[in-house]
């Protein structure tokens, strides 16, 4: 075998390298990136509708929000799947998982009138699920003179 033992001046002289080594840190933020590419498209909700604006105080979304749409032409949206008003319960079941408890955010077009927004509320309350939150668009509080 060949191999050699240096021996320096004063014993323990290593030499000191001022190199940082990113390769670690790229293949994290590589993983991070591919992560929030493939999350965050599946944590919107892409049923077009014109939200009314809101200048209340907005709450924290939950991880999983069920989101109920009443479009324009009053048909329903859970999610991103039409859904027709009869099986609204059915649907709702296997989405909330069976919690009656699990709060269902109630989006609607603005040009959608009381009464049929009234009529969407009626199913959700017909189903079971008495949590409802109402979703707007934020708004800045009017200006006070």
């Amino acid at each position: 075998m060949a191999g050699s033992l240096r021996q320096r001046g004063s014993g323990d002289d290593l030499e000191v390298t001022h190199e940082i080594n990113v390769t670690p840190f790229i293949d994290v933020m590589l993983v991070l990136l591919i992560i929030f590419m493939i999350a965050a498209p599946l944590a919107t909700v892409d049923v077009p509708v014109d939200l009314p604006g809101s200048t209340a105080t907005p709450r924290p979304r939950p991880a999983d929000p069920i989101f109920l749409t009443v479009r324009a032409d009053k048909s329903l949206d859970l999610g991103e799947q039409p859904v027709a008003p009869e099986a609204l319960g059915l649907a709702l079941d296997a989405l909330a998982k069976g919690d009656k408890e699990t709060r269902v955010f109630l989006r609607a077009d603005k040009t959608v009138t009381y009464g049929d927004l009234t009529e969407a509320m009626n199913l959700l309350r017909s189903a079971g699920y008495l949590k409802v939150a109402l979703v707007g668009l934020e708004t800045p509080p009017p200006a006070t003179p």
